[in-house]
C-alpha cells in the first residue's frame, strides 16, 4: 500500500509513503531505557532521507491500536549496495515502547513511511547538531551525509567545513550510541546533568561556547525536548544563526488526517495559524514557531 505525502514545510519533499511488515534482523539495548532496532525494509530504507521519520506498530495486535513515530537513526546496504534497511531508536516510556523490547530477531513489525519532510542538505560553512535525551537519532544520518559517506537519493551540491555534535543527557548512561558519532572530522562534545561524562552541565552551554569561538558562517540543527528546543532557538536568534529545529510532538496518524500533532507557526501578516508537525514538519525554522 502506498500514498503520496507532500509535505507543504521545509524543505518541500515529496515523498511516497508505504506501508510495509518488516521483519527485525538487529535488536537491543544501547543505553538507560533506551533501545536500537534495525529492520529489513528495501522499500522505506531506500526512499527515507534524514529527518524524516515512520510510524512503528506491533503486527496483528489491536492494544495499541496507534503506531508510534520514530525518526530514522540510519540506513545500511546490502553486498550489492542496495539500500535494504534501517535503524531507529526509542526510549521505553509506554505500552507500545515496552512491548517493543519484548521482539527478537526475525519477528516482524508493521511500518508506514517514510513521512514528513526531513533536514535539507547539508549546508556549506560550520554545520552544528545538537540533541538532547533521544534527539540525536536523526543526526547520525545528517552527519554520514555531509561526511559523504551515505547517498540518501538526493544530490548534495555542498558539504560543510565543519561538523560539530553537541549532545545533552542526564548522566553517562543514557549516552545513547555516542560512539556511532565519533567520526573522522566531527568534533564530538558531551554535557551530562550530573557530570558523569563530558561538561557539567546543559548542552546549550557547548552551543555557546561553539557560536562565540565561530567567526565565519554557522548552521544549527537541532532535535530533543521542547524546553532544549526553546533554548537553542534563543541562543540562535541572539547569534543571528539559522537554525533547523526537529519537534518530537507526539502523534496518532502519522500523515496529516487527525491534527492531533499541530504546532504554532508565525504568518508573514504577523498572526500565526497552525501547522501538522507530522506533515509540514517535522523540521521548522526555530524563529517561525511560536514556543510560548
Amino acid at each position: 500500500m502506498s500514498v503520496c505525502v507532500p509535505p507543504l514545510g521545509l524543505p518541500g519533499v515529496v515523498t511516497t509513503a508505504r506501508q510495509v511488515r518488516a521483519r527485525i534482523t538487529a535488536h537491543g539495548p544501547m543505553a538507560t531505557n533506551t533501545w536500537r532496532m534495525r529492520i529489513h525494509a528495501p522499500e522505506i530504507a531506500g526512499q527515507i532521507l534524514p529527518g524524516q521519520f515512520f510510524m512503528v506498530k506491533a503486527p496483528d495486535r489491536s492494544d495499541p491500536l496507534l503506531g508510534r513515530p520514530f525518526a530514522l537513526f540510519e540506513t545500511y546496504a546490502d553486498a550489492s549496495g542496495n539500500v535494504t534497511e534501517l535503524d531507529f531508536g526509542y526510549i521505553v516510556v509506554g505500552k507500545l515502547t515496552s512491548l517493543l523490547t519484548s521482539l527478537k530477531v526475525g519477528d516482524e513489525v508493521e511500518l508506514w513511511g517514510p513521512l514528513g519532510n526531513g533536514f535539507p542538505p547539508p549546508p556549506a560553512g560550520h554545520l552544528v547538531v545538537v540533541a538532547g535525551g533521544i534527539g540525536q537519532t536523526p543526526f547520525l544520518s545528517v552527519l554520514h551525509e555531509a561526511l559523504g559517506q551515505r547517498n540518501y537519493g538526493r544530490p548534495v551540491e555542498t558539504r560543510p567545513d565543519k561538523l560539530t555534535f553537541c549532545y545533552g543527557v542526564r548522566s553517562a548512561s543514557y549516552l545513547a550510541g555516542v560512539e556511532d558519532f565519533r567520526l573522522p572530522g566531527v568534533d564530538v562534545r558531551i554535557a551530562t546533568d550530573d557530570g558523569t561524562a563530558g561538561r557539567k552541565g546543559y548542552v546549550t552551554q557547548l552551543l555557546d561556547e561553539v557560536l562565540k569561538a565561530e567567526s565565519g558562517p554557522v548552521t544549527v540543527y537541532c532535535c530533543g525536548p521542547e524546553p532544549m528546543l526553546h533554548a537553542v532557538a534563543k541562543l540562535t536568534a541572539a547569534a543571528s544563526v539559522p537554525c533547523l529545529v526537529s519537534l518530537e510532538t507526539p502523534m496518532a496518524c502519522g500523515f496529516g488526517a487527525c491534527f492531533s500533532c499541530v504546532t504554532r507557526v508565525k504568518q508573514e501578516d504577523g498572526a500565526w495559524d497552525y501547522r501538522r508537525v507530522c506533515v509540514e514538519g517535522p523540521v521548522f525554522t526555530a524563529d517561525e514557531l511560536i514556543w510560548d
